[in-house]
Order: C-alpha cells, then sequence, then structure tokens
C-alpha cells in the first residue's frame, strides 16, 4: 500500500481562476487546476494523444484538451465527449498557509 505524499506546487495566487499549471514529479506530469469551486488536480495528460492539459483552456469546471478539444470534468476526471472516452485519474489537493498541494503516492 502507497502512503500518501503532499508536495508543494506553487503559491495559492500563482494560478488564476479558470487557469492551469503543469506539476511534473518523478518523471510524471500533473496538471493542477483553479475552478470557480476550488482546486483540483489530475494526469497531467490527455488520455486521447496524451497532449499536455496545462496548455489547454479551463471553463468552470471544465478543462478542453489543446489537441483536439476533448473535455473533461476537472473535480471528477469524468470524460465528457468525444474524442475523449477514457476518464483521467484525479489526485487530491490541499491548501495551507497560501500554497497549493498535491498529494500522490510515495513511489
Amino acid at each position: 500500500m502507497n502512503i500518501l505524499q503532499w508536495h508543494e506546487v506553487c503559491a495559492c495566487d500563482d494560478i488564476d481562476e479558470e487557469d492551469v499549471v503543469e506539476f511534473p514529479h518523478n518523471g510524471k506530469l500533473y496538471a493542477v487546476y483553479h475552478t470557480p469551486t476550488g482546486f483540483y488536480a489530475s494526469a497531467g495528460l490527455c488520455t486521447h494523444e496524451t497532449a499536455r492539459l496545462s496548455e489547454g483552456l479551463v471553463f468552470g469546471d471544465i478543462i478542453e484538451c489543446p489537441m483536439h478539444m476533448g473535455r473533461f470534468h476537472i473535480p471528477t476526471g469524468t470524460a465528457k465527449g468525444a474524442p475523449v472516452c477514457i476518464n483521467l485519474v484525479t489526485h487530491p489537493v490541499k491548501t495551507e498557509s497560501g500554497k497549493v498541494f498535491i498529494g500522490l503516492p510515495d513511489e
């Protein structure tokens, strides 16, 4: 069983509302979002063609992939329409002392 480890991503003010930043860690990419409902994190690559989601557009709680405009529901990772049909893996996020942290399994 992997133990969850918290990793500092950035200051809360570094991600504007309806924006996304990329967070590389241990050779993997993650996307960290600031939506009107809070901060969230997911795998950083689209499940369709592995485009970087950090280059996509955030609309409310939706991220649109920059390559083929596939959309995902950010809080749940649910694929919302063609061409994406595989959900994103999501990760827990917390904020403390004005900073954003992502929870990842200890590897």
